[in-house]
């Protein structure tokens, strides 16, 4: 699927190097078919393909899928994919996510700094940087109809069995590495997460075909 040189930042480029999708099981492979599936029924048609990421808070794990989700786009020349994160309430994006995908080799700047800190999250010289905030799923910054709703945590999931503007609400959960904060094997934790998320999503990248 890659047709040319990635234009990913050459820190991130390594790390994708480095996964392993054959690491991905069986059983989680079957989790993660029906994105697959969407994501393919949208390139063969050659409509856009909207994503939004959910989790209670939009903190932590709905932001590293928000992030490595329109990486992988990128690295798999798949176009017209456009990410997005929102939670059924809104805290803020917690610092150890930004750090974590800082030192994957993102460039990571604040641009507002309050109680809902807003992030740039830049995965490419020349493309548009990721805006990362918490925010409710219902954002007037997400999208209104023509989305999958992916669901990345427990919670989320139970308390959303329906929502709005969604074509296709797919489950594809994560354990929260909230569980280490101010612990001494947070930053190991935070980048299990991150991989793993990173991990899946390459797997599910690379298995979408040209239409």
């Amino acid at each position: 699927m890659i047709k040319n040189k990635p234009t990913l930042f050459s820190n991130i480029e390594q790390v994708i190097k480095e996964l392993n999708p054959k690491t991905v099981s069986p059983e989680r492979k079957v989790v993660l078919q029906p994105l697959t599936d969407y994501i393919q029924s949208k390139v063969s048609k050659q409509q856009d393909i909207r994503l939004n990421f959910i989790c209670t808070h939009n903190s932590r794990r709905s932001h590293f899928s928000q992030v490595w989700a329109q990486t992988m786009a990128n690295y798999f020349h798949i176009k017209n994919v456009f990410c997005y994160s929102g939670g059924t309430e809104a805290t803020a994006l917690y610092p150890m996510v930004a750090e974590t995908l800082r030192k994957s080799g993102f460039q990571i700047n604040e641009i507002s700094q309050n109680k809902n800190t807003v992030y740039s999250i830049k995965y490419a010289e020349n493309e548009h940087p990721i805006i990362g905030y918490s925010k409710k799923l219902e954002d007037d910054f997400n999208p209104k109809s023509e989305f999958a709703a992916i669901m990345t945590c427990d919670s989320a999931n139970e308390a959303c069995p329906f929502v709005p503007g969604a074509e296709k609400r797919i489950p594809i959960t994560f354990e929260d590495p909230k569980a280490f904060d101010n612990t001494p094997q947070q930053e190991e934790k935070y980048k299990e997460r991150s991989l793993q998320i990173a991990n899946e999503l390459f797997y599910i990248f690379s298995q979408i075909k040209d239409s």
